[in-house]
């Protein structure tokens, strides 16, 4: 394997585990944000309900539904920039990726190649010397 090709496997392998902790920051901001929305509707819930406390504390629960779903909103525009960096990150691993198979390819033509040559070198040889 020449260098490029190494390099460009190493540089494949960088790529892959960038764009997988991307996808992985993405799906936490999403699960972030779907339990926020979720904690919401409970309070929510528990607001409506008949032996709820809300009529003695009502500013504590809004408060409490706000903050979810400020919480919500916050884990959306972050899984939103994050699906931007996993598209950025999979064209960056596919544009290596395709690099490293032509790399590869052409390092293994010139290698099929050289052989070829050894080859055809050895049998002139072996006829001149007859």
């Amino acid at each position: 394997m020449t260098d490029r090709v190494k390099r460009l496997k190493k540089l494949l392998t960088l790529q892959e585990q960038l764009k997988a902790m991307h996808e992985l920051r993405h799906a936490g901001f999403v699960a972030g944000a779907l339990a926020a929305k979720e904690e919401a509707a409970e309070i929510v819930d528990r607001f409506n309900a008949d032996d709820s406390l809300s009529g003695l504390f009502p500013e504590v629960y809004n408060r409490r539904i706000g903050q979810a779903l400020s919480r919500e909103e916050t884990n959306t525009r972050l899984a939103t920039g994050e699906a931007a960096k996993v598209a950025t990150a999979t064209a960056r691993t596919n544009m290596v990726e395709r690099n490293y198979r032509e790399a590869r390819a052409a390092d293994e033509r010139e290698r099929g190649d050289r052989e070829r040559l050894e080859i055809i070198g050895q049998r002139l040889s072996s006829k001149a010397a007859k």
